[in-house]
């Protein structure tokens, strides 16, 4: 992370997120997602394969020379209402590459369709459906990007309720902790940060939280859940990011439960880089980073 950032890459990702107008409607975000996720598609090495994970679609994905005994769970981030397999694709293979082992890549449900808790039932779907394959709880990560890595901690969250063995360590991309929004950077980062602003936040919200339940919930807001004996996790997130302040209060919330937690801020980094590695160095360096984390915990 101290080595000089090539501001002229990132600068080239920010003009392709603004080549077009914000989409408006559900249908038009979702397919924006997808097509700028996959502007580069994923490498050639890289075997791909769909899976049903108990009615949860699934794909796994492996280069040569994986350890397939070792997984990598991963949620893909778009808010709970889009993004999904496809537009997560070359950041979640590239995460396992160079963590040398199989990526599970999970297609859970979308609100505002489908609300909490179904993105919450899925992801615990999806673990059980692989624990039911033999692979040990030791030998899995579970990770990903915005509402994604929110969702892998609530997993976590409901698999230690359910007196449940956990994974090994959990990868958190750009974390959005806290639907209340309360922090400060939603507000202090929001000329700088290109997709994520207050109002959109409010909208995916909105569409997630079902009437009845507070968006501070700790099932739906893991910053306000009870931290302890979560498993190591590393988070990372971007200087230009709304959801900055959501990755340093949880770090801090973690730590303080005694959870080993490491905090990345790469500088100039906008939400979720990773996406785009295959033209961005920083995105490149920040998954070897996580890779090092995984390979350490598994």
């Amino acid at each position: 992370m101290g080595e000089s950032i090539d501001r002229s890459e990132i600068q080239a990702i920010r003009d392709l997120l603004s080549s077009k107008p914000r989409p408006v409607g559900w249908a038009q975000r979702r397919a924006r997602l997808d097509e700028v996720g996959a502007y580069w598609p994923v490498a050639d090495d890289v075997e791909l394969n769909p899976v049903d994970l108990d009615g949860v679609p699934g794909e796994w994905s492996m280069v040569p020379g994986t350890d397939q005994s070792r997984v990598l769970v991963f949620f893909h981030g778009g808010g709970y209402c889009s993004g999904s397999i496809r537009s997560h694709r070359r950041m979640a293979t590239e995460a396992g590459r160079g963590a040398g082992v199989r990526t599970l890549a999970v297609g859970y449900r979308l609100a505002p369709e489908h609300p909490f808790p179904a993105a919450r039932d899925d992801a615990l779907t999806a673990w059980h459906w692989l624990r039911k394959q033999g692979i040990d709880a030791a030998h899995i990560a579970v990770g990903g990007d915005s509402a994604g890595a929110n969702l892998s901690v609530a997993l976590i969250n409901q698999l230690r309720a359910d007196s449940e063995e956990l994974p090994a360590c959990a990868w958190l991309v750009s974390p959005w902790t806290d639907l209340t929004m309360s922090g400060s950077t939603v507000t202090t980062k929001d000329a700088v940060d290109p997709l994520m602003h207050k109002g959109y936040l409010q909208e995916l919200a909105n569409a997630y939280v079902p009437a009845g339940m507070e968006s501070n919930d700790p099932r739906i807001s893991v910053l306000y859940a009870d931290l302890h004996g979560l498993p190591p996790a590393l988070i990372q997130v971007g200087s230009e990011e709304a959801l900055l302040d959501d990755a340093s209060r949880f770090a801090t919330a973690a730590g303080a439960a005694d959870v080993p937690v490491t905090l990345e801020i790469w500088p100039h980094m906008i939400h979720a880089w990773h996406l785009w590695n295959a033209h961005l160095d920083a995105g490149r360096r920040a998954l070897a980073s996580a890779a090092a984390f995984i390979r350490r915990h598994l």
